[in-house]
């Protein structure tokens, strides 16, 4: 199979280049394989991803959420709520209210992404029709805990493989290129909106477990997305970086930065050149290595701040030391 694609590959250079197959080199048929590789290997897992997201949130709401007419944030509580108080099945109002969120993904995303991002919600339509999901419990509480979590990690694992299930997050991110306000204040108030709708159509019950519902679908997600380990990013200016270093790498065995920059206080206090140390460690290693800063060098100045989206590099290998 493998030299088969290869072959491909080769005449398809050829082609490109304007020679004989034989005249392509190894390197270039390589290369050309590899590359054909990982994109293979990355569209079956963003389908992986995205098809085990929509099953888990079919889970969410047919299990959950739909019987016990319970609703959620974004778009799929504008469609539970719909539902529940129109009578129309949440499979149609799903796929109908999403059209508009995917089309702006379209413009403002890429056309891949709205593709992707169409393909999953109607997919998650023809689940909630033809997947018969058992009703799990009645109890309210678990239906807004376990609910908004099954919920959580079928929206978390369909943005992990390059789609949404609910677009609220687009029409956010659109919004806050056009005003002074974050993603996230958006998103709030928008879902404010949703519930507030919810407490006048439904009653302030119904809606306070929504808002429960909702908080543990968007911790869900978050947890899904950003893993288990919360990463902390740790800058380091001290006269006695050579110690910290020595302790960062061989003790707390993670990977460390050093640059050269120049250091001063106030309007008059003179610069000089000081080395600045980068590191990136989890939560739980955050009291080792404050505590033995402060043992070498209680003047240390630290700075602190989380970190999202790592890729590449080292945060966890023994003895590494980068310049």
């Amino acid at each position: 199979m493998t030299k088969f694609i290869q072959r491909i590959l080769q005449k398809g250079l050829s082609k490109e280049l304007g020679c004989s197959p034989e005249a392509v080199s190894r390197y270039r048929v390589a290369k050309a394989f590899y590359l054909f590789s990982l994109s293979f290997r990355q569209g079956f897992l963003d389908t992986l991803f995205v098809v085990a997201g929509v099953l888990i949130a079919g889970l969410g709401l047919q299990s959950f959420l739909l019987p016990n007419h319970f609703i959620d944030g974004g778009v799929t509580g504008i469609s539970l709520l719909a539902s529940a108080t129109t009578g129309l099945p949440l499979s149609i109002l799903i796929v109908l209210i999403n059209i508009p969120f995917v089309l702006l993904a379209y413009r403002q995303m890429s056309p891949s992404f709205a593709l992707k991002s169409i393909l999953a919600v109607t997919t998650l339509a023809l689940v909630i029709v033809l997947v018969p999901y058992p009703v799990i419990t009645t109890d309210k509480l678990l239906i807004a805990t376990f609910g908004g979590f099954f919920l959580g990690v079928g929206i978390g694992l369909a943005i992990r493989g390059g789609a949404v299930l609910d677009g609220t997050e687009v029409l956010a991110i659109y919004l806050s290129r056009k005003s002074s306000f974050s993603v996230g204040d958006i998103i709030l108030v928008f879902n404010i909106m949703i519930f507030s709708v919810a407490a006048y159509l439904l009653g302030f019950e119904t809606a306070m477990y929504a808002v429960l519902t909702y908080l543990s679908a968007s911790k869900t997600v978050d947890f899904i997305i950003e893993g288990v380990e919360e990463y902390v990013g740790v800058t380091i200016i001290s006269s006695h970086h050579e110690e910290i270093r020595d302790f960062i790498v061989n003790k707390l065995q993670v990977g460390v930065t050093s640059y050269s920059g120049i250091s001063g206080h106030g309007k008059r206090g003179k610069n000089y050149r000081t080395e600045i140390l980068f590191t990136v460690i989890t939560r739980l290693e955050i009291g080792s290595l404050q505590h033995e800063v402060e043992k070498i060098d209680i003047n240390a100045f630290i700075v602190m701040g989380n970190v999202r989206g790592i890729k590449g590099g080292s945060t966890r290998q023994r003895a590494v030391d980068k310049h």
